[in-house]
């Protein structure tokens, strides 16, 4: 009978799930945020599929190998958004989708994740301060983009670019620490401290 090898240890994923999320969120809000003629929509679409959706949904994926059931749920959810997005993209600029009612469906569509984001915005107060502000500044930014979408309010999606971009900076700064604190002994970028709850035990959170 053949000895039974202990299963391989993996990686912490949630770095490049932050940087994948962190990258595509920069594109799209600051196509939101400063226009087509400067960022053009096509930018986006394939980061979207390939980065933010494939590389986050593995991401995601190997969350569920270290038994983190956060890490897994916001990083598969989210690569999700993004095929999503990449397909809704696609429609746009095949012309199947035209004038309200791209507003429309990118309302309803931003206002589902944000209440999807708001439990795991709650939840992500018991990991630490840096992955709690990512989910802070994406529930703002969800907020403000489903409202001016279902107004058609140019001047609200311009500021929901704005708070996009924010949102894409803490998540860089969060994919940063995850990198760096992995490879050093001791902390070396800051990421605070739970604000409720007891401190997940180690691979049962987003760790950075």
């Amino acid at each position: 009978m053949a000895e039974e090898r202990p299963a391989a240890s993996v990686a912490d994923p949630a770095p490049l799930g932050l940087a994948a999320f962190a990258l595509t969120t920069f594109i799209l809000s600051a196509h939101n945020a400063f226009g087509d003629s400067t960022v053009p929509l096509f930018a986006v679409l394939g980061f979207a599929i390939f980065y933010g959706g494939l590389a986050q949904f593995l991401a995601g994926m190997w969350e569920y190998r270290r038994n983190n059931v956060f890490g897994a749920t916001a990083f598969g959810t989210y690569g999700g958004f993004w095929f999503g997005v990449a397909t809704l993209l696609i429609l746009v600029l095949a012309g199947k989708i035209t004038g309200n009612a791209i507003g429309q469906s990118l309302g309803w569509i931003l206002l589902a994740f944000a209440i999807f984001n708001t439990y795991m915005l709650a939840w992500s107060a018991r990991i630490n301060m840096a992955v709690f502000a990512v989910f802070l500044t994406l529930e703002v930014t969800e907020i403000l983009l489903f409202i001016g979408n279902f107004a058609g309010s140019t001047g609200l999606v311009q500021v929901g670019g704005y708070v996009g971009i924010l949102t894409a900076l803490v998540a860089w700064y969060t994919s940063a620490a995850g990198v760096v604190n992995g490879m050093s002994a001791r902390p070396v970028l800051p990421v605070g401290s739970p604000l409720w709850g007891d401190t997940a035990p180690a691979g049962q959170a987003v760790e950075a």
